[in-house]
This record gives C-alpha cells, sequence and structure tokens, in this order.
C-alpha cells in the first residue's frame, strides 16, 4: 500500500458494513406487518427474508471475483447504487411480486458491502493485521444488527412496515456519497490474474482448510439467522408481543456478536486461527443445545429464546474474525475471490437454513430446534477440520 489508511478511511469501511444489516436485519421486525398487509402464508412471508440472503450470497461470488479483476472501488459503488435502487422498489411495492423483486436488488447490492470490506481490510492493513482489522470492522458492524431491529420494529409500530425502506434508503445514500469522497483503490496489482472464476473458484474449494473455513461461518450463521427469524414469529404469533418489543429482545443478538468480536480482537494472533475457528463452533452448538432444551421443556418466554441466543451470537463472533482471515490467507492473490466466497457462504447456508425452517414452520418449537441443532453440529463438524489438519501438520514436523 502507498499510504496508510486514514480515520476517516476506516470510518467509511465500516459504514459501508451496514448495508447488510440495513437488507437483512431491518427487515425481521417487518416480516410478520407485510404478512399481515399483504396476507401471505407463513412461508411466503419467510420468502421476502431469504430472499435477499439468496440474492446477497450468489452476488458475493461476483463482486469478489470483479474487484480482484476490475478493482475494489468501482465494484463497491456500483453495489451500493443497487442497494438503495432496491430499497425504493421494495418501498413501493404493492405486492409480493414486486416486493420480492425490490428485496432481491437490495439483496444483490448489499453483497458489495461485506465481501470487499473485508477484502479493502487485507489490502489496507496487511496479513499481519487482518484479524484485528475485521474484529474491530465486525464490531461496528454490530450497531446495525443492534438498532436496525429495534428502529424497524417501532417504525412498523408507528407509521408501518414501508419506513423501515425510507431508512434503507437514507441510509444508502450517505453512506455512497461517503464512500465516493473517502474511499481510494487498494486492489495490489497482482491480483486476480489471468485465470477465470471457475478456475480460481475450484482452486479454492480444492483446500480442504478454505472449504471447512468458510462451511464454519456458513453453519454458524444459519444457527443465528433461523433463531432470529423463528424468534419473529414466536414472539408474534405465540407470545403476542409487539414488533417493538421483539426488536428491543433483539439487541441481545448484536450485543452477543459484539463481544464474541471484542474478546477475538483482544486474543489477536495469540491463539491459531484453527483453534479459536472450533471453539466458537462448539460454543455456538452448546448454546444452541441450551435453547432446545428450554423450549422443549416448555419455557417458551423471551428469556429462553434470546439469552442462548446471545451466546449464539457470541460465539459467531468469536470463531468468524479467525474463519474470514484462514479463508483469505489460503490463496492471498485470490482475497477478494476469497472473500466473496466465505460471504456467499455464510449467506447461502442461511438461506438454506432459513427458508427450511419456513417450510417446517407448524406454530410450534420443534422447527426451531431441529434446523438449529442440525445446523450447529455440522458446524462444529467443520471447525474441526482444519484443527485437525494444523494437528496431524505439526506432529509430522
Amino acid at each position: 500500500m502507498a499510504r496508510d489508511p486514514s480515520p476517516a478511511f476506516a470510518l467509511s469501511l465500516a459504514s459501508i458494513a451496514l448495508i447488510g444489516p440495513l437488507a437483512v436485519h431491518l427487515f425481521l421486525p417487518v416480516i410478520p406487518a407485510v404478512k399481515a398487509s399483504l396476507g401471505l402464508s407463513d412461508g411466503l412471508a419467510q420468502m421476502t427474508f431469504s430472499i435477499s440472503l439468496l440474492g446477497m450470497a450468489i452476488a458475493t461470488l461476483v463482486y469478489g471475483d470483479l474487484s480482484d479483476r476490475l478493482g475494489r472501488r468501482p465494484v463497491l459503488l456500483s453495489g451500493l447504487v443497487l442497494f438503495v435502487l432496491g430499497s425504493m422498489l421494495s418501498m413501493a411495492a404493492q405486492g409480493v411480486v414486486t416486493l420480492a423483486m425490490g428485496r432481491l436488488v437490495q439483496a444483490i447490492g448489499a453483497g458489495c458491502s461485506v465481501t470487499l470490506v473485508r477484502a479493502i481490510a487485507r489490502d489496507a492493513y496487511g496479513a499481519e493485521r487482518l484479524v484485528k482489522a475485521i474484529a474491530y470492522l465486525t464490531m461496528f458492524y454490530t450497531l446495525g444488527p443492534t438498532l436496525a431491529p429495534v428502529a424497524g420494529g417501532f417504525l412498523v409500530d408507528a407509521y408501518g412496515w414501508r419506513a423501515a425502506f425510507a431508512i434503507s434508503i437514507v441510509g444508502g445514500v450517505v453512506i455512497l456519497i461517503g464512500a465516493w469522497f473517502v474511499l481510494y483503490e487498494t486492489r495490489p496489482a497482482d491480483a486476480g490474474g489471468s485465470a477465470s472464476a471457475i478456475a480460481n473458484f475450484t482452486r479454492l474449494f480444492s483446500s480442504a482448510r478454505f472449504a471447512a473455513f468458510v462451511s464454519q461461518t456458513g453453519f454458524n450463521t444459519g444457527c443465528f439467522f433461523v433463531t432470529a427469524a423463528a424468534a419473529s414469529f414466536l414472539m408474534k404469533d405465540l407470545l403476542g408481543r409487539s414488533a417493538g418489543e421483539f426488536g428491543a429482545w433483539f439487541m441481545l443478538f448484536p450485543l452477543g456478536y459484539f463481544c464474541g468480536n471484542w474478546t477475538s480482537s483482544r486474543v489477536g494472533n495469540r491463539a491459531t486461527i484453527e483453534a479459536m475457528t472450533l471453539i466458537g463452533a462448539v460454543l455456538s452448538m452448546a448454546a444452541v443445545g441450551i435453547q432446545s432444551s428450554l423450549l422443549l421443556m416448555g419455557h417458551l418466554t423471551p428469556f429462553a429464546i434470546f439469552i442462548p441466543g446471545f451466546f449464539i451470537t457470541f460465539a459467531q463472533g468469536v470463531s468468524m474474525p479467525y474463519a474470514q482471515a484462514g479463508a483469505m490467507s489460503v490463496e492471498p492473490r485470490l482475497a477478494g475471490t476469497a472473500s466473496g466466497i466465505g460471504v456467499f457462504m455464510q449467506n447461502m447456508l442461511g438461506a438454506i437454513c432459513t427458508q427450511i425452517y419456513g417450510l417446517l414452520a407448524d406454530g410450534t418449537v420443534f422447527p426451531l430446534v431441529l434446523t438449529a441443532s442440525v445446523s450447529g453440529l455440522l458446524g462444529v463438524a467443520a471447525g474441526a477440520v482444519p484443527f485437525w489438519l494444523k494437528r496431524r501438520a505439526d506432529q509430522a514436523r
């Protein structure tokens, strides 16, 4: 890098990470209102949420590869413009088809955020400071999941569900302006290379370490999204709570994520990437187990939903920076592509798990218990692979 990142650069980079929560978390308390307003089934209402995860997942593959080839800045700005346009279409929607289209465009635009934030952070701060940089950026990112559901819940109660998209439009425009004036191009001269996107994907997935790191983040994310989506329905339909109350309780989720990322920033390089990734996966599964036990014993209360949820996201915050850094370190020349695949796996597995929950939803806690438990177990299995590979390599020396 020719210059060190300024505080304004870091702040703009951190603000871009808020685009994802504006597309995903802000919509969580809106789902029941959209369901009632448009007369949707549980499955269709859940689709308006999961389609955003699916759209972001697919878009991140394109953004990562394009940023390695064309540069971070033009690809990032294009994504931010799409996000604003999608938010406008969603706000104006009069039916589920238009809303789904708007949500998809919004999500495709939002896909640029986390993918390019990670790649730009690696360019600007270097591999040695990457874990801490990602941890600090993600701590800022948690402002989005913390404030978005609360704001969304109160907006829905006071002004209706369209107001949530108005906030997305305003936030997207402000972030776009900041990025335009502050962020500069960071792509290394040797990034990308001449290989095709498919060849680069194949090269990365030929590494068991890479596949395991991105799978672990995906399954951990699946645990969170299933819990968050289920909490919205359980609080509204079974407990009769308002959208505003849901938003207030929801703050425990990003708070846990913040605490987990703060822990990672304090640990830094004093622990191995492999160990911290596995520790996060095990902690997540333990929290899912406690939540499932409470719900199956009949303790359906906000405490039983959100207190274990705090530890699910805490575990995610502990392992995520390490797993991300581990995935991008496998092939540094393809850092943007690796980051895109990592976000793709998070959103794709999150969307799959959430939609499975939506299809299984029957007005009881069993779909949540089943979906979260399976996702948690698969996360532990994925997290164990790089730990085992490193241990075997150390023993062979």
